[in-house]
């Protein structure tokens, strides 16, 4: 075998370890949040589940386009498998940022069609997409043929007072038809008047019985249930009926919830929470060795993410409370992070004293 053979059979056989461990990813996924699951937070989740899908935060196609790419694309490499969720409704924009997102390594393009939001509304994308099937399905075919990964989408099970089954899996069929062949499907309706975006999330009643129906009829299809999960058992409990479940604002407010997921579903030693989050050390203090001047990165845009990781933990409160007032002062570091572990600790070795 020459040594350009040997090469080439070195990358096939990494693009099939990328692809299988991509396809293993569908069992646990973490949700695409605004405002939530950047790059800092999503190399925290990757230490915490190693095999979980994770997702940006939703991205305008025309951001991409225009925007400041290396801001709004970043990503860490231990990040994979990860997607870039798209937020828009003209195929041709879409096609063009979806291209550039594969191109920056991103693994999946999701089609935002769930988002309830009024500023989305009025850029008629998101939620309301979803009574404008033929154009999702416009948009979903230029993004297959205009990039060389998996384009999916994430939906509602419908729009305000829309409450008939058919209508739903219609839509689904139509984007299948596309080209999409995996749908996330948050399990409730979006109302777009009367609610706001976190009502959204609370108010219109769940029925995970339409996604798990939807995976009996089309069993080709690859549906991910979200939508107030919240526990492991609850998790655990949608394997049975879907392809995989993906959390929300569990998975960032009881962070070591994933952990707990990611050990229970792939395999491997369950560790501390301080264990963890000292595997973060050497990203922190690489981020913040590189200096305001080039990424603006100071401790409190990593630590916000890190404050429910000791969520319901005796000491949690400390914990949140010494990152909370000493991240944003200037020349905070990892020593900070090192002072809410140590408190939080004493915490816990009192309890065991006390036993």
């Amino acid at each position: 075998m020459s040594a350009t053979e040997a090469h080439e059979n070195a990358g096939k056989s990494l693009d099939l370890r990328k692809k299988s461990r991509y396809e293993a990813s569908l069992r646990l996924s973490v949700a695409p949040m605004m405002d939530w699951t950047d790059s800092h937070c999503r190399v925290f989740h990757r230490l915490l589940a190693p095999h979980a899908r994770l997702y940006s935060e939703m991205v305008h196609a025309n951001a991409v386009i225009h925007g400041d790419r290396d801001r709004l694309l970043a990503m860490d490499p231990v990040e994979h498998p990860v997607a870039l969720q798209l937020g828009g409704s003209e195929p041709e924009l879409l096609a063009q940022a979806a291209k550039i997102g594969a191109e920056y390594g991103f693994d999946e393009i999701n089609l935002n069609c769930g988002c309830p939001s009024d500023r989305v509304q009025a850029g008629r994308f998101g939620a309301c997409l979803m009574r404008e099937p033929a154009l999702v399905a416009a948009s979903v075919a230029a993004m297959v043929e205009a990039c060389d990964v998996p384009v999916t989408v994430k939906c509602r099970l419908g729009v305000d007072d829309d409450h008939d089954y058919g209508t739903f899996s219609a839509f689904v069929d139509t984007i299948a038809q596309a080209g999409c062949r995996m749908f996330v499907v948050h399990a409730r309706n979006a109302w777009l008047k009367g609610l706001s975006p976190k009502e959204n999330r609370e108010v219109p009643p769940l029925r995970y019985d339409w996604a798990y129906r939807l995976k009996r009829e089309r069993p080709d299809l690859q549906i991910v249930v979200n939508g107030g999960i919240a526990t492991q058992d609850e998790a655990t409990q949608h394997l049975q009926h879907a392809d995989g479940a993906m959390l929300g604002r569990a998975a960032y407010h009881d962070p070591y919830l994933l952990h707990r997921l990611d050990v229970a579903w792939f395999g491997g030693e369950l560790r501390t929470r301080g264990e963890l989050l000292r595997a973060l050390r050497p990203y922190v203090e690489d981020q913040l060795a590189r200096g305001p001047l080039q990424k603006g990165v100071s401790l409190k845009h990593i630590t916000r993410h890190l404050l429910g990781l000791f969520a319901g933990e005796r000491g949690g409160r400390a914990f949140r409370q010494v990152l909370s007032e000493g991240a944003h002062k200037p020349g905070a570091n990892w020593s900070l992070i090192e002072q809410a572990l140590a408190l939080t600790e004493s915490f816990a070795d009192a309890q065991v004293d006390a036993a």
